[in-house]
């Protein structure tokens, strides 16, 4: 008789009789191994497989062939609750990877695993009421149930020996909170199931919380999202061939290979391991919404977090609004894009960009609408690089065209406002063409792909006559002994504009104290973007402060102009201004 054959409903109490009792489970957690001493002693003998019309009985477990998972009853925290679940074997922290009925525990230890008449691997309870079951709609002929080395809890017939295709049902196929290597995320588009990732509820309820990672195929080159019940927080960015736009700490490294498959079946991507002896999966946690990469470091006997998602403000989903530019790096993270400017600049100013950027001049298009045509040149575009790409769900994909014709096709669309390539692989390849707004763009400095934002040609034109203006105007500075500094200049003298420099704020907008780099002390008024001053204006008011230079004022050193950037830099007067020596 076989191991697993000694697990059947009716020779279990003769192994009791046969005093083949044994040690309680040793993966059990402290206050279940207690509750168990206090109680009663649980058989923990490990079986290999599970047979038709054999069972298991709560204490004994199913061991992969190689040792590395173990599946069976288990409880959380002080709990009586009974789940049924995988965990890995070797770890001295219990790490549940998948369970069976995650809303539906068993009060108790009364719960049994079999196969019963219909090939279906069942969990019953105490009354024999069926508290979960696999779904084979196929019945083998010689059902087994099997735990295999990758994880995965498989259901095959035992009479068909190509085990790779004989899988009637398999845990893989239902994730719970955590992708294992080699384990599909995305979906079988033929049946149309989906591999995606539910949050635990709580440490210890596995019932699925609000939480949910998903994979999501507006075309072939999806993007996955972390989703709080129907609201988005967090998004990857697409796929662009190499790997997530938005996710670069997620790419080929060291550690480990991603892969991404569209083959008109499925639509998945999954990761590899490298290196046999490396342990790490990928995590939903539903208390603070994160994605994780774990890896298990065996010196420290613990999991340490690879990288997480979202990391940072910026990967907050439409952190700066519609048509805004996150920048982690800067005191004030969001920024409009090249030929936008805030809905509302007064918010802007408090630093709330919810309401994102609007258009400073509407778009030329020549759609045949007389009415509509602003001006005679046509549109043009800038180009961003190290970036996330704009959210695709507002976009459409040609895979035939090259860059160039992609941007022949937009500026021929009236409502395209921005394009890319798909692929970024050798050359690059394919077109994608956004319309509407461009949602939830982040700086990342190691993304290789580039967005071309569509410019109308009335911005175009204001920029060639500002450009000549302010040519005169920077002469005439230069003429009268002011210092043009450059943005770097300022940004590195005042800790990139740090909360801690900022000396106070008035109508126009904050000062900061800085320090240049030959030691001097400066203050810099940066002005707020609802000042509504533009560079002409703002180069002619420093002509007039420099000549009316007096030694009761603030001495005026320079100012620096950059895109939206405006500031002023005086002297730095420690002892306050001249009316609190008065006064």
């Amino acid at each position: 008789m076989s191991i697993a054959g000694l697990f059947t409903a009716s020779n279990f109490s003769k192994l009791n009789q046969m005093g083949l009792t044994l040690a309680a489970n040793l993966m059990l957690n402290k206050a279940e191994a207690k509750r168990t001493r206090n109680q009663r002693l649980l058989v923990s003998i490990a079986v290999n497989t599970i047979g038709q019309f054999q069972s298991i009985r709560d204490g004994t477990t199913m061991v992969s062939e190689g040792g590395v998972f173990e599946f069976g009853f288990f409880s959380l925290g002080n709990s009586k609750n009974r789940y049924v679940g995988i965990w890995y074997r070797n770890i001295p922290v219990r790490t549940v990877v998948w369970v069976a009925n995650r809303c539906n525990p068993i009060n108790g230890f009364s719960g049994l695993l079999t196969i019963n008449g219909t090939g279906n691997l069942v969990v019953l309870n105490h009354n024999k009421s069926v508290v979960w079951s696999t779904s084979s709609s196929k019945q083998a002929k010689k059902p087994l149930v099997q735990l295999l080395d990758s994880g995965n809890l498989i259901l095959r017939d035992e009479e068909v020996e190509n085990l790779e295709t004989n899988y009637l049902w398999q845990s893989f196929d239902h994730p719970s909170d955590t992708i294992l290597p080699e384990m599909k995320f995305g979906w079988d588009l033929r049946t149309g199931l989906n591999w995606k990732l539910s949050a635990w509820k709580d440490w210890d309820d596995p019932c699925p919380g609000d939480s949910s990672f998903v994979l999501v195929a507006h075309d072939n080159y999806p993007e996955a999202y972390v989703r709080k019940g129907t609201t988005i927080y967090y998004r990857s960015g697409p796929w662009n061939g190499v790997g997530f736009s938005g996710a670069p700490d997620l790419g080929p490294n060291q550690l480990f290979d991603y892969h991404y498959v569209y083959n008109g079946i499925d639509m998945y991507s999954r990761f590899s391991l490298k290196n046999r002896s490396i342990i790490s999966i990928i995590v939903l946690n539903e208390t603070n919404n994160i994605c994780q990469r774990l890896v298990w470091m065996e010196g420290e006997r613990r999991w340490r977090s690879y990288v997480s998602s979202p990391r940072d403000d910026c990967d907050h989903y439409g952190h700066c609004g519609a048509n805004g530019k996150c920048v982690i790096s800067e005191t004030a993270v969001c920024q409009c894009l090249e030929g936008f400017k805030p809905k509302s600049p007064e918010k802007w100013d408090l630093w709330d960009w919810s309401e994102g950027c609007v258009r400073k001049y509407p778009l030329n298009c020549k759609d045949g609408d007389k009415d509509k045509e602003i001006f005679s040149a046509d549109d043009d575009f800038v180009k961003l690089d190290g970036v996330k790409m704009p959210d695709t769900r507002n976009s459409s994909v040609n895979e035939s065209m090259n860059l160039k014709e992609c941007r022949v096709k937009c500026l021929s669309d009236c409502s395209c406002v921005a394009y890319s390539n798909c692929d970024i692989r050798g050359e690059g390849k394919g077109c994608r063409i956004w319309y509407g707004d461009l949602m939830d763009i982040r700086q990342i400095s190691a993304s290789e792909q580039e967005l071309y934002i569509r410019i109308p040609a009335l911005e175009l034109e204001n920029r060639r006559r500002d450009k000549k203006a302010t040519q005169k105007n920077r002469a005439k500075v230069q003429d009268s002994e002011l210092s043009l500094f450059s943005l770097a200049t300022i940004s590195a003298a005042t800790d990139n504009f740090s909360l801690k420099n900022k000396l106070g704020e008035g109508g126009f907008g904050p000062v900061y104290k800085g320090t240049l780099a030959d030691g001097q002390e400066i203050a810099v008024k940066r002005l707020s973007l609802s000042s509504q001053q533009g560079i002409t204006e703002l180069e002619n008011e420093v002509m007039l402060v420099a000549k009316l230079q007096h030694r009761n004022l603030i001495k005026l050193l320079g100012c620096c102009i950059h895109e939206e950037e405006k500031l002023l830099v005086y002297e730095y007067m420690p002892n306050k201004s001249l009316d609190a020596v008065i006064f």
